[in-house]
């Protein structure tokens, strides 16, 4: 869309965009000199942002998931899909490490898990391995079938919150 520059008989200038919402129209003095244009920027942003940039409803508050990942347990470990994650360690049966892209702020974060199946009739429990594994860099789980062993599943989705 062009930007119109439009002269009066005063020595004025203006210069007008398109009328869209929230567009300004700048008008330049007759007078010499410099006119510096700067973007409004709010002083931080509220719930109401958050969910209205995420069309959520509801008053509870929005947070972000910092990483993802959805990937194959099964035979040669392979990420399908992901995002904040460069890659997956498989360090044994059912042992994974989740390695960040850009480290977490903290090591304050939740695990959001899931897994399956190794079988059809069988899901997979997946959660952090041992204690002190949950780093700003990565993050090591564990996945079992219930009290058994454990085991490497066709599907493995991790959410990380914060």
């Amino acid at each position: 869309m062009p930007i119109a520059l439009n002269g009066s008989t005063s020595g004025q200038v203006t210069i007008e965009a398109p009328a869209v919402a929230g567009t300004t129209t700048v008008t330049l003095p007759a007078t010499s000199g410099t006119l510096a244009i700067t973007a409004e920027v709010p002083a931080a942003y509220t719930d109401a942002d958050a969910l209205s940039l995420f069309n959520a409803s509801g008053s509870a508050p929005v947070y972000a998931v910092r990483a993802w990942v959805n990937f194959n347990g099964q035979n040669t470990v392979a990420i399908r899909d992901s995002g904040n994650v460069s890659s997956i360690t498989d360090n044994a049966t059912g042992d994974y490490t989740i390695n960040y892209t850009t480290a977490m702020p903290d090591e304050n974060y939740t695990v959001l898990s899931a897994g399956g199946p190794i079988s059809t009739s069988d899901g997979v429990l997946v959660g952090p391995k041992g204690n002190g594994l949950y780093t700003t860099t990565q993050l090591r789980i564990l996945c079992k079938h219930e009290g058994n062993p454990a085991r490497d599943p066709s599907i493995v989705s991790i959410g990380i919150v914060r």
